[in-house]
């Protein structure tokens, strides 16, 4: 409620903290949240229609195509083949600045894409495509900025701009960057503050969880390649064992948190693959 009080001063053009802000943070959502909640059924099929077809990153053309097709039926501006398969759904508020000057514009962002895995259930709205599986739940941030959507073009009752942001590639390849940077996104959408959401089931249903700072980071990939010299493992000082050495750095990679990151941040560090050897088990390879 909190978090759709402070949207809704925003779309409001209201300074947080005012006492207009906080009359209308206590009106408007209680009655937002029913109007919802009666979209529950259609909302849970688009999802389960998201979920049957899971498309990877940067091949999101069925999930975009649905998209943009319902953001226009709802009488919403829309742009698309932004970084390749991403959407922007444009909405203008009915009240409008008199001068026409700084009106407010905010940002409300899901990603779409799917991860490259099986999914290993019995639901009957499980994945159809092997390999290819909604196992972050984008289906459902796809679903959820969808319905904020329908419900927002449908009284279009706010003051300022709502941009409504469809992300591809979050998982692998850095959408949001090249929406960002490469696209301009903020040049062609200029939003004065950005709002996303992320499913976490560890909460309670109906909880939802905000904190000041970064959180829900990206990851960054790293690879490293020891060499060493091989021999006969009946006799490793004649060689460089680099399985020993590569179990070392594993160990040691976990020093960048306790050691090089202040204590009051967030880091994680976690190898996840290790190659090495031959389908010799007697050879220490190179």
């Amino acid at each position: 409620r909190e978090m759709a009080s402070s949207i809704y001063r925003s779309l409001q053009g209201v300074p947080r903290g005012s006492k207009g802000a906080r009359m209308m943070a206590t009106a408007r959502p209680v009655g937002m949240v029913q109007e919802v909640m009666a979209m529950k059924d259609e909302l849970t099929a688009w999802r389960h229609d998201f979920h049957m077809h899971p498309e990877l990153s940067f091949e999101e053309t069925r999930t975009a195509g649905l998209v943009a097709e319902r953001l226009r039926s709802w009488g919403i501006d829309v742009t698309t083949g932004i970084a390749k398969t991403g959407v922007v759904g444009t909405l203008r508020g009915k009240h409008r600045i008199p001068d026409g000057k700084n009106v407010p514009s905010i940002g409300l962002r899901a990603d779409m894409d799917a991860l490259e895995m099986t999914e290993e259930t019995n639901a009957p709205h499980k994945s159809l495509t092997p390999g290819k599986f909604h196992g972050c739940g984008h289906d459902g941030h796809t679903t959820m900025l969808l319905g904020a959507a329908k419900h927002l073009a449908a009284s279009r009752d706010f003051c300022g701009d709502v941009h409504f942001i469809f992300q591809p590639a979050e998982e692998v390849y850095g959408g949001g960057r090249v929406m960002v940077e490469e696209e301009k996104l903020f040049e062609k959408f200029p939003c004065d503050m950005v709002y996303g959401i992320h499913n976490w089931p560890l909460l309670p249903e109906g909880v939802i969880s905000a904190r000041v700072g970064p959180i829900m980071a990206s990851n960054d990939e790293f690879n490293i390649t020891v060499k060493g010299h091989g021999g006969h493992a009946a006799m490793p000082h004649l060689t460089t064992d680099p399985i020993v050495i590569s179990a070392q750095v594993v160990s040691a990679l976990q020093g960048m948190v306790s050691r090089h990151t202040d204590p009051l941040d967030s880091a994680v560090v976690s190898v996840t693959q290790f190659r090495a050897g031959t389908d010799a088990y007697n050879v220490i390879p190179d």
